[in-house]
């Protein structure tokens, strides 16, 4: 298929650069250094043999969410941010940009959406996760009474949240001692990233926000097929769910939440997500420089789905959640 648009698709700065280096063993760190710090160059030429026709960009992980004073992190973010501005400019025809965020302010985070969108002319956010808030090992995760504010703007925005994965901090990664094979895309990104989203829909967070737009990759962090039994949860027993919402997990995820195929090249896989959420809510994605644009597009356009599904999640629905425009049709 051509005409494909991917969006979570990353970069690295200098500065951030080695927040990476834990995801490649060291033989293959220099060949995913040299793919983080490319975007006009091998990455234009991938996007030209695959079929690919934009990226949204975004920053590495966890960056801006690894910087545990909220200052600095707000100083890095505009660092970033104004970067991948630049970098979108000289070729607005293929790549666009998400905002990277300090979290660790609400309000600051806040104001740094607003002029990302307005000003830069970014399509939404990607944030990797919690953030950190001190040394000691303090974090916040997005559904506490602090991020009110900053979810408000979200909403009055108007655009798309990207929840994407960040390894849990030492302390909280006993259960993985021994087996820290198990960290990063094998096991601990999607479930660090599952808890933070099932936390933000028990928080009632879209009872009051409805508008709200939330990204998930990976066909959605293990979670579309888990909704029947967080909702069923032992059902003979009669008790309502004890948390803050109003409806059942399985609503909220099925209005609110979009999913991408990035890093997750499984046909099986995407079936279900569709049996489960819809082709509506699906998303192409690859996970470049962490997965392969090759693996990604060639295991989409040969995928067992309908033409129509494969347009609809290659290329239409992205143009419609980050209002990409009508631009030229792509044949398929």
């Amino acid at each position: 298929m051509q005409g494909k648009i991917a969006l979570e698709e990353h970069f690295a700065l200098e500065e951030t650069l080695e927040d990476s280096r834990r995801y490649a063993p060291p033989s293959h760190w220099p060949e995913l250094r040299s793919r983080l710090l490319d975007i006009q160059d091998r990455r234009l030429r991938l996007m030209d043999a695959h079929g690919v026709e934009m990226m949204l960009l975004s920053l590495n992980s966890p960056a801006v969410q690894g910087v545990p004073h909220a200052t600095k992190a707000a100083e890095l973010a505009r660092r970033a941010n104004d970067f991948l501005a630049e970098q979108v400019a000289k070729r607005p025809d293929r790549f666009r940009g998400f905002a990277a965020l300090p979290m660790q302010d609400a309000e600051l985070a806040a104001a740094e959406l607003r002029r990302a969108v307005t000003e830069l002319g970014f399509v939404g956010a990607l944030v990797n996760g919690f953030s950190e808030l001190d040394d000691a090992g303090a974090t916040t995760y997005y559904d506490t009474a602090d991020h009110e504010a900053f979810w408000s703007e979200v909403e009055r925005l108007d655009v798309p949240f990207y929840l994407h994965p960040r390894n849990p901090l030492p302390q909280d990664a006993r259960i993985y001692a021994g087996h820290e094979w198990l960290l990063g895309p094998s096991w601990g990104f999607g479930q660090e990233t599952a808890v933070h989203a099932l936390r933000l829909i028990g928080s009632g967070l879209f009872d009051r926000h409805p508008r709200l737009r939330i990204v998930l990759g990976h066909l959605g962090e293990g979670l579309p097929y888990s909704l029947w039994r967080i909702d069923n949860r032992n059902a003979w027993i009669g008790a309502r769910h004890p948390y803050a919402a109003r409806r059942r997990v399985a609503d909220y995820f099925l209005e609110n939440f979009h999913l991408t195929t990035s890093g997750n090249f499984r046909t099986q896989t995407l079936v279900d997500a569709l049996l489960e959420v819809g082709a509506d809510r699906i998303l192409f994605s690859t996970d470049w420089p962490f997965e392969n644009v090759d693996h990604a597009a060639d295991w989409f356009d040969s995928a067992a789905i309908s033409e129509h599904d494969r347009r609809k999640i290659g290329r239409d629905n992205a143009r419609s959640l980050f209002r990409l425009g009508d631009d030229r049709a792509a044949a398929v």
